[in-house]
């Protein structure tokens, strides 16, 4: 846009009015010679903004040379901004709201998936702390074979979460560009409390470090550490 218009704002607008999208609820010019656009709230589901056959075809917004006619020349340059600049504004909100319908798409029952992982985590955390206890000592086998069971659960309910995992990370490299961050966007769906969900990485269609590898490694942590007290302390445990 423009630092100041060299022509007067209703000039304008008559030469735009034709191509001004139904969506369009207020255009105002500021003070200090831009304009100001109001959109009625997109949901995302419509097509994405973009400037009508009508500009393109429009003998008014044609490119003049300003040694022809400087006067028609700075109102279809100042014309043709102001669209540009509407329709960019357009589409960088129908790109948020585009975001946010898509994870409510695919969200779906990821809440309670979550929390089913949640609960068998905190399981696995309870069985393998009772591993330091004199008690476990003294039932060593069946301390262990509860120790794998709750590895066994808590990584099947990671795999579970990661089945809408898959698509929430998706969703997440398919809107990169849009304005809202992943946390903003997933909690404008709805879901505030995903800001704690282990979401993984869906870059270019393929997922990686999702919840299930980060149990894998956890796991891997634990028993290399039960190999270690077994051979430092000298028993068949």
């Amino acid at each position: 846009m423009p630092g100041t218009f060299s022509v007067p704002f209703q000039q304008v607008l008559d030469r735009i009015t034709p191509h001004l999208p139904p969506y369009l609820r207020k255009i105002e010019p500021t003070p200090y010679g831009g304009v100001t656009f109001e959109f009625a709230p997109f949901t995302g589901h419509e097509k994405e903004p973009v400037k009508p056959q009508s500009y393109y075809d429009d003998l008014r917004l044609n490119y003049v040379p300003e040694s022809q006619d400087a006067a028609e020349y700075r109102l279809r340059t100042v014309a043709r901004d102001v669209l540009d600049d509407l329709y960019e504004q357009a589409r960088e909100q129908w790109k948020d709201a585009a975001y946010v319908a898509e994870l409510r798409r695919v969200v779906r029952d990821a809440p309670e998936r979550w929390r089913a992982y949640e609960r068998e985590a905190k399981a696995l955390e309870a069985a393998y702390a009772y591993l330091r206890t004199a008690e476990a000592g003294r039932e060593w086998p069946a301390a262990i074979s509860r120790l794998v069971d709750a590895q066994d659960r808590t990584r099947a309910a990671a795999a579970r979460f990661d089945e809408r995992a898959v698509d929430i990370a998706t969703a997440q490299d398919r809107h990169l560009y849009a304005g809202l961050g992943h946390t903003q966007a997933l909690t404008e769906a709805g879901y505030p409390e995903a800001k704690d969900w282990h979401i993984g990485d869906g870059f270019g269609g393929y997922f990686r470090d999702g919840l299930t590898a980060k149990v894998d490694r956890l796991i891997e942590e634990q028993e290399q550490h039960l190999d270690k007290v077994r051979r430092l302390s000298g028993t068949a445990h």
